[in-house]
């Protein structure tokens, strides 16, 4: 049998409100089956649902996410389909890699000015000291 999840617990689970995912189903990403008023979403919504969310925190658009979904549920085994997803994929993968470069950039000088400020205050710290009447 395969596994379904309420909009709570997946609410839950990713740490969102029942109303954001709603949401990404009004926009069409996720498909959940209906037993009267109640959402019932399968692995496969479970599993859109991360990717869109991890998406959107690396600033890829709703409408992007829903293209890239669109284009991997139609390409099926048609080639011009496939060398477009492919090219997007690719697209993306290029733009995430220099993100994480420039992350890693700015980590390493944000170590750098907290190191100099740690310093500054450690040699503050002992002119106050050592300045201090007895």
């Amino acid at each position: 049998m395969t596994p379904v999840y309420t909009i709570s617990e997946l609410a839950k689970e990713f740490k969102i409100t029942t109303r954001a995912i709603r949401h990404y189903e009004d926009v069409g990403l996720l498909s959940p089956q209906r037993d009267g008023i109640n959402r019932l979403f399968g692995n496969r919504d479970r599993a859109r649902l991360k990717l869109a969310l991890r998406a959107r925190r690396l600033g890829i658009s709703l409408a992007e996410i829903h293209e890239l979904f669109d284009l991997y549920d139609n390409a099926g085994n048609e080639r011009r389909k496939l060398e477009g997803l492919l090219a997007k994929l690719e697209r993306h993968r290029i733009e995430l890699e220099q993100r994480s470069e420039d992350i890693a950039a700015m980590l390493d000088e944000f170590a750098f000015f907290e190191n100099q400020c740690r310093r500054s205050l450690a040699g503050s710290h002992r002119q106050t000291v050592e300045t201090k009447p007895a």
